[in-house]
């Protein structure tokens, strides 16, 4: 079995030996680690304590370093050469200060949210490489917290403690019909006078799936629905091919398909959806999330 390293042996306290060496002086290898002569002197002779032998000499009030210090000096340079690279491999296998950022996306997003951020980031540090990643809510989620994707843009999460979130815009619910139906002159629509309709929806696990189920439960019945996807984009064709109604983000607007049509629900049955900037809490002070965090900052107010 391998002999244990004594506690008294810190990286820190290598750290300070090697200050000391280079330096040959308390007071400055104090200087240099904005320390203080007296927290050098301990660390050293706690490394003699770990070490079990002595490191140095006494002449007069100064320390000379013994040939076993200098032996120690050099194990320490490849110790701390040797963690140095493990964190910064490690680091990069985390996704964190790594040259290159994977944002994950609702696919709603990618008309103009998306490549608001992506063409922010290649201004602010044009080095970093973007990959995307797509999926619905649930799906994000989950990635980010299994470390698929750095950050996401998708709707606030419920309950979840581990996520930081910066907001971005507020998104209103909208009834969704092909353009000439029976609803199209209505200024509001009152869902509760829908229950004989047919519908299509996005799947499971999507932020406007739950925003689906809420307005048909505020509305007092359960929706037909003939079909499912998992793509918004091919939800709004489904819509304007005549195979049913749904209920759509304004944020879809600028690229829907020219036969769907968007009107307001009645008051009571207004979802909201609040789009935002997403990352795990432990990973607040990774350099290249704190630059994508200035980055929504900053495309906030073209977004809203």
């Amino acid at each position: 079995m391998d002999e244990r390293v004594d506690d008294d042996i810190t990286f820190r306290r290598l750290e300070i030996l090697l200050a000391f060496m280079e330096t040959g002086n308390l007071a400055r290898a104090a200087e240099r680690l904005g320390t203080s002569a007296v927290t050098v002197h301990r660390a050293l002779h706690a490394l003699e304590t770990g070490t079990r032998c002595a490191l140095f000499r006494n002449e007069g009030r100064n320390l000379h370093p013994t040939e076993a210090a200098q032996a120690l000096a050099e194990v320490a340079r490849e110790v701390l050469r040797t963690m140095a690279e493990g964190i910064r491999a490690t680091r990069e296998v985390a996704g964190y200060s790594a040259d290159r950022i994977r944002i994950g996306s609702l696919y709603s997003l990618t008309s103009r949210t998306v490549p608001a951020v992506v063409t922010g980031m290649k201004i602010r540090k044009p080095e970093l490489q973007t990959e995307l990643v797509l999926g619905s809510n649930a799906d994000l989620l989950q990635k980010l917290r299994d470390g698929g994707i750095d950050a996401a843009l998708m709707a606030v999460p419920d309950a979840a403690s581990d996520v930081e979130s910066e907001p971005l815009f507020v998104d209103d619910i909208f009834f969704a019909a092909p353009v000439g139906s029976r609803y199209a002159d209505l200024a509001e629509v009152d869902l509760a006078a829908c229950a004989n309709e047919r519908f299509v929806s996005l799947s499971e696990g999507f932020v406007t799936y739950g925003g689906f189920l809420e307005s048909f439960r505020v509305a007092g019945f359960s929706p037909d629905v003939v079909m499912k996807t998992d793509d918004i984009f091919s939800l709004m064709n489904l819509v304007g091919g005549g195979v049913g109604f749904t209920l759509l983000p304004g944020r879809v607007r600028g690229v829907m398909p020219q036969q769907v049509q968007l009107i307001a629900l009645q008051p009571k049955y207004l979802m909201r959806q609040t789009i935002a900037l997403n990352f795990l809490r432990s990973r607040e002070r990774d350099p290249n999330l704190l630059a994508l965090l200035a980055v929504c900052r900053m495309a906030r107010a073209g977004l809203s």
